[in-house]
């Protein structure tokens, strides 16, 4: 039986079904440039009867189950695993290890009601589907919040990119606020044009593995150094005895919503699915927030026990490796860690680029899904020229604010609370309830109604006294 059901894992992973009469066809070779296009080459590879049991799909093509569930994973494993530590310092991993599982659990069932609704509306970004459910009205706000969330991402990951600059060059404030306009220019701007998420599923991967390999340099420096005499079993278990309060608890839960806050980018991946099922979003979510869990739950542990409590744990762990960069191994990580915060960035990017094309969608009188239709200049779609120049300044304007701010995990607590809790926890519940409600067998009383009536209120606990944590912090 190993060898079949791998085989079968192994199709599965590449976006093939396991049966043939319902899989990928060879067809789907092209990339599709809208989920309409993909359901007509899925006509055209049944016609043609190609059965891709015998000629699958590449595995790290656009639209496949495996690099999309990478693309989650680098959407939220970004500049909030270089916090987790200092927060775990600060509550003790106890509480940061219960709190990463039921958040990892939530973030799953968050993904397949965002996934259901965006298959059911056939709508792939936020805006568009609370226009079809709701109100023009609650679009823009969702927009709003959503555009917040993805700004303070994209701006702490430039934050972070500085930090890593200043540590190994040793530079002031001055040279490196220069460094982050010039990578800002350079690399995040041109690949902020893509046009697909999906463009970004190879340097995602390596993207990962970069993080991943931080988590095992902060093991080595522990090897090499020993634990920090201030990480006792009392303080690595339970966290520093002094300056506890109930701010304290609520804002290292208002950092691990916004490390798993990676939601924004789950209805255009369902968009790119190709066949676009429940099932695929499902094992999307799963894959993505077992892996982050996972990392979150090594990083914050060795960090702990590395860097110790209190004033010996810095804002960030690129702050706390850097009086080891005398070790290649640290030098190699740092870099590391900047490429995937360069990486991040996009993914971060696209959800802004999103609203602003609602926005002049709007203001144009134009509707949903309409570029085919639309003006060209200079052979170019005005929809995609304007698509071009909202991502520039949105690049334009992270830069400006990264260069001004200067802590990153008051940022972190301020995002998390206000902008990922309400994209995690309110919209995807909300909307399931109100699309379920155009059925006439529904019923408040159903279990699926309950648990998002469930979700729904404890994204509003977050919405709404995390964001008084976080400022009151």
């Amino acid at each position: 039986l190993k060898p079949v059901w791998s085989s079968r894992f192994v199709r599965f992973a590449r976006g093939s079904c396991l049966r043939p009469e319902s899989s990928v066809f060879a067809a789907m070779a092209s990339t599709p440039s809208t989920p309409s296009a993909s359901n007509s080459n899925i006509e055209e590879g049944v016609k043609a009867g190609t059965d891709p049991c015998k000629h699958p799909a590449p595995l790290m093509r656009r639209g496949g189950t495996l690099p999309s569930s990478i693309c989650l994973c680098k959407a939220s494993i970004g500049a909030g695993v270089l916090s987790m530590g200092a927060h775990c310092a600060e509550v003790g991993f106890v509480y940061t290890l219960v709190a990463l599982v039921i958040g990892g659990l939530l973030t799953v069932a968050s993904i397949r009601m965002i996934g259901e609704v965006s298959i059911h509306t056939q709508r792939w970004c936020f805006e568009d589907i609370c226009d079809e459910l709701f109100h023009p009205a609650l679009s823009l706000l969702t927009g709003f919040v959503n555009s917040c969330a993805c700004l303070g991402g994209v701006i702490a990951y430039l934050m972070i990119c500085g930090q890593v600059f200043q540590v190994l060059s040793d530079c002031g404030d001055l040279w490196m606020n220069v460094f982050i306009i010039i990578i800002g220019c350079t690399v995040v701007m041109p690949l902020a044009l893509a046009r697909h998420i999906g463009f970004m599923r190879h340097f995602a991967s390596v993207s990962v593995g970069c993080l991943a390999f931080l988590v095992v340099v902060v093991a080595y420096v522990l090897a090499v150094r020993g634990p920090d005499v201030t990480s006792s079993a009392s303080n690595v278990l339970f966290g520093r005895s002094e300056g506890r309060g109930m701010f304290m608890y609520m804002n290292s839960l208002n950092n691990i919503v916004f490390a798993y806050n990676n939601q924004f980018n789950v209805p255009q991946l369902t968009g790119e699915l190709s066949p676009q099922e429940l099932k695929r979003v499902t094992w999307m979510g799963v894959i993505s927030s077992s892996f982050t869990c996972l990392l979150y739950v090594a990083v914050s542990l060795t960090s702990v026990l590395a860097f110790g409590v209190g004033a010996n744990q810095k804002d960030t762990l690129v702050l706390d490796l850097a009086p080891d960069k005398k070790y290649w191994l640290v030098v190699i990580s740092l870099a590391s860690v900047m490429f995937s915060c360069l990486m991040a960035c996009e993914f971060h990017i696209y959800p802004v680029r999103q609203f602003a094309a609602y926005l002049v969608r709007k203001a144009r009188g134009r509707q949903a899904n309409s570029e085919k239709t639309d003006a060209l200049r200079c052979g170019v779609t005005l929809t995609r020229w304007y698509d071009l120049a909202s991502a520039v300044a949105i690049v334009a304007f992270s830069i400006l604010v990264a260069v001004v701010l200067s802590s990153v995990q008051k940022l972190f607590n301020f995002v998390g609370a206000f902008a990922a809790a309400y994209i995690s926890y309110v919209v995807p519940p909300l909307c399931l309830i109100v699309m379920r409600k155009k059925d006439a067998k529904f019923s408040w009383w159903k279990p699926e109604i309950v648990f998002s009536v469930a979700i729904l209120s404890l994204g509003l606990f977050f919405f709404i006294f995390g964001t008084y944590a976080a400022l009151a912090a």
